[in-house]
């Protein structure tokens, strides 16, 4: 899922080394490192490298360290170099013929696919509320991979009438067994009432109606219980690590 990544769409590309795997795009992009294969003698360097690669293209960059990444000081190294790190999150796998998928939408609750712009500002206006942030760039990002990849792209809102309570995206991974889930939110008065359960067992069919076998969460604290009881196992965590631009190393 990580070494062999593909993008979607035509405005990001993947770039493929030798020791790391980076996915690059403009500066309103999602510009990362996805995976790499480092030790204590190659780490710096390959850390060095990757920040004057991003810097010099003026964009902030995400280091995706997941807790089995090596050498087990990688986040101290990051961090010398600049990188702040983020929350953590809880990286959980689910095989999607072992969940029970026989839930109903609550009542007074629709699931609507969010397929145009109207709807991406539906979905984001219920995650912003959710969350209590800003969604910056992200929101456009969306946007792209719905016009670019609709295919394999899928995102939901969840309405209370005239109202977006909840929204939340599925990436389908083209050439593997993996589909991903994203999003999630729910605003706060809304929540115990099953409606992020509703649009996980809603993805997860889709998924399994595309012949996809498994699904995979980057869980924040909130959402790791639900999707415990769902039947999804906890594999380790995953911290982004953020650079921005101009960012000079320690």
């Amino acid at each position: 899922m990580r070494r062999d990544a593909v993008v979607g769409g035509v405005s990001t590309r993947m770039e493929r080394g030798e020791r790391v795997v980076r996915h690059v795009g403009a500066a309103d992009a999602w510009n990362a490192v996805l995976w790499s294969d480092l030790d204590e003698d190659t780490a710096d360097a390959v850390i060095a490298e990757q920040a004057r690669y991003f810097g010099g293209l003026g964009v902030e960059v995400e280091w995706k360290l997941y807790s089995h990444d090596r050498p087990a000081d990688l986040g101290e190294r990051l961090v010398k170099a600049g990188f702040v790190p983020d929350e953590p999150e809880t990286l959980m796998v689910a095989q999607i013929s072992e969940l029970d998928l026989d839930f109903a939408t609550p009542d007074g609750i629709r699931l609507v696919p969010v397929t145009d712009e109207a709807g991406v500002d539906l979905m984001f206006r219920a995650t912003e509320a959710a969350f209590g942030h800003s969604s910056g760039s992200l929101r456009d990002q969306v946007l792209a991979k719905l016009r670019e990849d609709p295919e394999g792209t899928r995102a939901v809102v969840a309405m209370a009438g005239d109202v977006p309570v909840s929204g939340a995206r599925m990436d389908l991974h083209e050439g593997t067994a993996f589909a991903s889930l994203w999003g999630g939110g729910t605003v706060a008065e809304w929540r115990g009432r099953g409606i992020y359960r509703a649009l996980v067992t809603h993805r997860a069919r889709i998924a399994a109606d595309h012949g996809y076998e498994y699904l995979q969460v980057d869980a924040s604290d909130q959402s790791r219980p639900i999707l415990q009881r769902l039947g999804f196992e906890a594999l380790g965590t995953t911290t982004p690590y953020l650079r921005k631009p101009g960012v000079d190393q320690a």
